[in-house]
């Protein structure tokens, strides 16, 4: 029996790196698409067939999607013209005429236009996967834990024992590690009775300041205190990262929390849905001791 083809994008991506391990962990033969071949390390004596290409030029994914069976789709966050991407491989689907599509969306499609194309294009994009008569699945992540690996946590736990965030201590989060959602992508490339349905991913536990300071505490085993960080001290770090201002918009985004004029979906219960997708995750103490070397 032949191997299902899986065409992951933006699989060098911190999204969709894990997503390639775990579908050559189930058996699937996988092809990953980047711009860059010649910088990728991490595939390195595995299976996985690398296809150069940018998602922003049309005959490239019209090459790379030919003779695939299935798509797991990651437009980056960052990309210049998210747009341009989308509409490429909707297109570049169905003239290979694709079987299914599963979408990490990386982040909640929002019942509305923001003017921000980096959520907006999820709106845009949903519509022409509806379009598209093509079966697809979608999986809208919440917050990633792996945001807890940055400048304005991973150092302020190792050198201070305070785990640092944004938001005000009894702000609920639901911190999905990367490694879960790829559990969830490959659940929804499995399983043909969830095509259609959509699906918020969340992390196992919903975490307050508190509770996020005792699963560090567990997994660390040394006493670790949460500290609300400022959203303008956050949005400073990320002009140290990504140049000056960059963080204007993102500390705009938490302010509006702190003030109360935004209440983002950052969780969501998965009691039914880890059942539904018969997968287990994992617990953020769990995560945390993987990662202790960081903090």
């Amino acid at each position: 029996m032949n191997k299902m083809k899986v065409l992951v994008s933006g699989a060098t991506g911190s999204q969709a790196k894990p997503l390639v391990f775990q579908l050559l962990e189930n058996g699937y033969e996988v092809f990953a698409l980047t711009r860059n071949v010649e910088a990728v390390d991490d595939f390195k004596n595995t299976t996985v067939q690398l296809i150069q290409g940018d998602l922003e030029k049309r005959e490239d994914v019209l090459r790379a999607m030919k003779g695939m069976d299935v798509l797991a789709m990651h437009i980056p966050f960052f990309m210049q013209n998210p747009e341009t991407a989308a509409q490429n491989l909707v297109d570049a689907a169905k003239e290979a005429a694709i079987r299914k599509i599963v979408w990490n969306t990386a982040g909640i499609i929002l019942p509305f236009d923001t003017g921000n194309p980096a959520y907006d294009v999820r709106r845009s994009t949903k519509k022409l996967w509806d379009e598209s008569g093509i079966d697809y699945v979608t999986l809208q992540p919440t917050v990633y834990a792996e945001n807890l690996l940055g400048p304005w946590t991973a150092p302020f736990v190792k050198n201070e024992n305070k785990v640092t965030y944004p938001v005000p201590k009894d702000f609920k989060i639901g911190w999905l590690p990367s490694t879960d959602m790829a559990k969830a992508m490959v659940a929804a490339i499995d399983k043909p009775e969830l095509i259609g349905k959509s699906f918020v991913i969340s992390g196992k536990e919903t975490l307050n300041g508190y509770s996020l300071s005792k699963a560090f505490s567990e997994g660390l085993e040394r006493e670790i205190e949460y500290a609300a960080m400022q959203p303008k001290d956050f949005g400073e770090i990320l002009d140290q990262i990504m140049g000056e201002g960059s963080g204007d918009a993102v500390a705009k985004e938490y302010q509006a929390i702190w003030d109360g004029k935004a209440n983002p979906i950052m969780y969501h219960d998965m009691e039914d849905t880890l059942k539904e997708l018969n997968i287990q995750f994992t617990d953020l103490r769990d995560w945390v001791k993987s990662f202790s070397s960081l903090f």
